[in-house]
């Protein structure tokens, strides 16, 4: 597959890259677990069907550690049995968020148990990388970015 867009090679849409890419750093220096980061940028793309995301997130937690058993279950995460209770409430908060027009928006529910494992600076940054994959898997679906040739640590 071709890519539609060469995002640098275009003034708005390197513009605009660049300044999605700053308000990513902002949520990777947070205090929410590097972790749960991964996990929520993986989950999200999962469902938009990113494949450029799903190839560069799980190099990146697979080069940070994570295993190859719970990135394989991430898929089945509500069944599976390796993830804490923390994971599994940014997971349900991720896929409120991002699935809005399915569902109906986030419950109160959902939010109340986001809430019993994350301080509001987490919470923040949670509720800002949930919007933030869902937008870079939107781009990357609508322009057709190939996916394959990510190495960890290439883009930052």
């Amino acid at each position: 597959m071709e890519a539609r867009l060469n995002y640098y090679g275009n003034p708005v849409a390197g513009k605009f890259a660049k300044y999605i890419n700053s308000a990513g750093k902002v949520v990777t220096d947070s205090s929410l677990p590097a972790t749960t980061q991964e996990l929520v940028k993986i989950r999200a793309s999962q469902i938009n069907g990113c494949s450029l995301c799903l190839d560069m997130h799980t190099k990146d937690a697979a080069h940070a550690g994570e295993t190859a058993l719970r990135l394989n279950l991430l898929a089945a995460w509500r069944e599976a049995k390796v993830f804490t209770e923390a994971e599994r409430a940014a997971l349900e908060l991720t896929e409120q968020g991002t699935r809005l027009a399915d569902a109906g928006g986030v419950t109160d529910e959902a939010w109340a148990n986001a809430a019993k494992h994350y301080d509001e600076e987490q919470l923040a940054a949670l509720v800002s990388l949930i919007a933030l994959i869902n937008t870079y898997n939107r781009m990357n679906a609508i322009t057709q970015q190939p996916a394959g040739d990510y190495q960890p640590g290439q883009w930052g």
